[in-house]
Parts: structure tokens; sequence; C-alpha cells
């Protein structure tokens, strides 16, 4: 890294989307408080998962990341952490069986609260107040007072976090991941999705495998990778002084580490030259993600590679697609062709949630459900044709029983959206949705192995 980074070097380029704090002394009270607070995650993990999404980069796994849109303070509960987590449990079980691809898994969790607002102000009815910018920083009900940049939030989402990666380690290392729960990780609402059916039919294999191994003499209970998951954290680095006090120097290595997550990405709209988001995570050493829309040219994507990956070190970056269903095959090409030429060693992961927003006739706003798989149907035609690797997922989706997104094999209406409409910002899959996606997925990468195994012959 350039001797000239520090931690809060970010503070000299320019930054948007970044809240304005009245109370600066409140600003530097909390700073200085989670400054002393213990670390989220620790460098070695980091490490482990950059380790994990070099294989990525290899076409040797595949990266599954998902989770909320934005956490918020008033749904934290035990139960919506652990709904997410085992539907992401069963997506990569989908995943691994058809695709015989480990399947590296990484939660939208534990961190997820600050959002990038297009405006910021918003008007309803005669009043206008500053837009919602996450629970971290003010409140989505409006009024004045819960419109206010409150820094002290920041250490209430420091505790969120905290909690749910206590749990998300229970759950990953306890017996829950345990693929002998794998029938029990089907939720409830589920039974009534046709993709239920054929996860129980997975599941029966899986059992019918593990029975095999121990009449053989295979204790599954002694092999850790079958009583136990690898799962990692990651968020959007968008609140900077949160980030910030959440860097430590790791004592092994030297070398510095944002102990907020795991993994951490900057966002389509704070991914420009000079800018301060970029400036702070070039100087982490933890592996960093990346949005890249229509807007991004190539020239530009390779400028931020070389000053976020100077020393290409497989598995750092991992590069974020999100174009929508309707320009992805016209668009993502150029990025990867240019990233080729230049040999940067990259995840190539397609999100398809943020390029495919609507607003319903209902007045909400959705993501319908084909618009989303025809996106991820062009991502891995265009690798295909490419000759690289389509490597990952990142959707926006949790374990509830939400009407978020229309569509889907539970066919969500648009006159349906009201019935469940949770969402603090962007519609989310819900479980039934996230794992009919799962299983569309399992057949392009069954459909790429295929491919690959073709022109290794």
């Amino acid at each position: 890294m350039s001797k000239t980074w520090t931690p809060d070097s970010w503070k000299r380029h320019e930054a948007k989307h970044l809240p304005v704090y009245e109370d600066a002394q409140g600003l530097a009270e909390a700073e200085a408080t989670m400054a002393n607070f213990p670390p989220l995650v620790f460098a070695g993990e980091a490490r482990a998962l950059k380790a994990r999404l070099a294989d990525v980069v290899e076409g040797r796994a595949f990266l599954l990341q998902g989770g909320d849109c934005a956490e918020s303070f008033a749904e934290f509960h035990p139960n919506n952490i652990r709904d997410t987590f085992r539907v992401l449990l069963q997506m990569a079980v989908v995943l691994t069986f058809a695709s015989k691809l480990p399947v590296v898994k990484v939660g939208r969790m534990a961190g997820q609260f600050a959002k990038p607002r297009s405006s910021p102000t918003e008007t309803i009815g005669d009043m206008t107040l500053p837009s919602y910018l996450g629970d971290n920083v003010n409140s989505i009900e409006f009024t004045p007072d819960g419109r206010r940049n409150d820094p002290m939030r920041m250490i209430r989402a420091y505790s969120q976090a905290a909690a749910t990666l206590n749990l998300l380690r229970a759950f990953a290392g306890g017996g829950y991941a345990n693929l002998r729960q794998v029938h029990q990780w089907t939720l409830d609402f589920m039974g009534r999705s046709p993709w239920a059916e054929r996860f129980k039919d997975v599941a029966d294999r899986i059992g019918e495998a593990l029975d095999f191994m121990e009449a053989c003499g295979v204790d599954p209970e002694s092999v850790p990778q079958l009583k136990s998951t690898d799962f990692y954290t990651s968020h959007e680095a968008l609140l900077l002084p949160y980030e910030q006090a959440l860097t430590r120097q790791d004592s092994l290595t030297g070398q510095w580490y944002d102990t907020s997550a795991h993994m951490l990405w900057i966002g389509d709209r704070t991914r420009f030259a000079g800018s301060a988001h970029v400036e702070f995570l070039r100087g982490v050493g933890n592996p960093i993600g990346m949005k890249c829309g229509p807007s991004l040219e190539p020239d530009a994507l390779i400028q931020l590679l070389d000053t976020l990956n100077p020393a290409r070190e497989p598995g750092r970056v991992t590069l974020i697609s999100r174009f929508g269903h309707d320009k992805v095959e016209a668009g993502l090409p150029r990025l990867v062709r240019a990233v080729q030429r230049e040999g940067h060693p990259v995840v190539w992961s397609c999100d398809p949630m943020h390029g495919n927003v609507i607003k319903s006739e209902s007045g909400y706003k959705t993501r319908p459900f084909d618009r989303i798989l025809s996106e991820v149907k062009g991502f891995f035609a265009v690798h295909r044709a490419e000759g690289t690797h389509a490597g990952g997922i990142h959707v926006e989706m949790t374990g509830q029983d939400v009407t978020e997104c229309t569509g889907g094999a539970v066919a969500i209406t648009d006159e349906g959206l009201a019935d469940r409409y949770h969402t603090h910002c962007d519609p989310r899959l819900n479980a039934a949705q996230s794992l009919e996606l799962a299983f569309l997925l399992a057949e392009m990468l069954n459909l790429e192995m295929t491919e690959r195994q073709k022109q290794a012959a």
C-alpha cells in the first residue's frame, strides 16, 4: 500500500453521500468511543475469505452474497437473522449439489445500514426534511427529530452488528448448519412453494449420501465441513466515520483492516476517480467489492482496479455488475474484455436487483422476478461468450414471507404487494423466490460447467 495512506486520508478526497452532522462534538465522541470497541471481525478471517474468493477467480468456487437491502433497528430480532441465514444455507446447498462447486457464503448482514439517496431531501405534503440515510444515521420516521443525523446511532449500529455476528457464528459453527439438519432448514410458509418439494428431494439425496458415508466408516460428525460452515459478513462501506473508527492495524502483519465486516464494497455512486470511498478502501486489507453499472467506462474501471489492487492479488476485488435486464448483454462485455486484456484477477458477480426497479401501478417500488432472472441469464451468457467465469450472485433477499418483488412461482401480483411490504428501502426477494432463483441459477452453473469441460477436452 502507498505510504501516503492513513485511516483518515479519505478526508482529503471528495466524499459523496455522507451525512452532515450538526453536532460535531457528538460525532467526535461517537468516533472515539467506537475506536476503543473490540473489532467485530478479525484480520485472519478476512484473509481466509480472500483465499476463498481467489478460488472463485479460478472457477473453483462460486460466490453467494445476499441479505437485507438495509438492516433496521425496528426489525432486529433473532428469528429474522436465523431465517435469512437458513435461506442462504438452502441456496448454497442447491448450488453446491448441482454444480459440484463449493459455495462461498457472504451475508449482507451485521452492518448493512447506511444507504445512498438520489436526493438529500424528501418532501411529503407541505413538509420537506432530510432524506432517510439508514438507521445508523437517522430514522425512517418522517419527523424533524427523526430525520436529524445523530452520530450516536453508530454506537447502536455497532451493538446490533456485534449481536448479529454473535448469533451467526453460533449458527454456523454450533450445529445448526450440520448437513444432517438439512430437512429442518425449510421455513413453514415455504410449503406452498413448488420449489420446496424440489428442495426436499435434494435434502433426501444428501441424507442418502451421508448414510452411505457412515456405512463406509466415515462418521459425518467427525468431518468439520459437514457439521459446520464458513459464513462471512459484508456491507457497503458508505458511512466512512463508522468504517474509520473500526479500522485496526493487524498485530501479525502490520496491515490495516476494516474490522466492521469481512468484506466491504463501494457503491455505483461512490466509485469515481478521486472518491473518498475509493481512497479509504484502497488502504485496508479486506477483500473488497465494487458495483459496476452502465455509467462505468472500461478505462475508468481499469484505473480503479489499478488503484484498489495494484499488486493484482487474486481474491482482493469482486466486480458486481448491475446493469438491468435489458442492458447487461450490451454493456457488460466491454468491461469484461478490458479486465481480461489488462490481466486483473477479479471475481465477476451479478447484482440483478438494482437495475430492475420499477414503480408498480399500485404505487409500490418493486422488482419483477422475471427481470431479475433475465439479468442473471444475460450475465451468464456474456461470460460464456467471453470465456470467463460467471463467479457469483449478489441479491437483496430475506427469510421473511414478504411481498415486495412481483412474480416467481409464488406469483406475487401487483395487487398483492400491499399484503406484507415491509422493506425500509428497496424491495427484497422473499424466501420462496430466493430458493427458486437458486434452482434456476444451478441450471445455469451446470451449463457453464458442461461448456468448460467440453473446452478442456
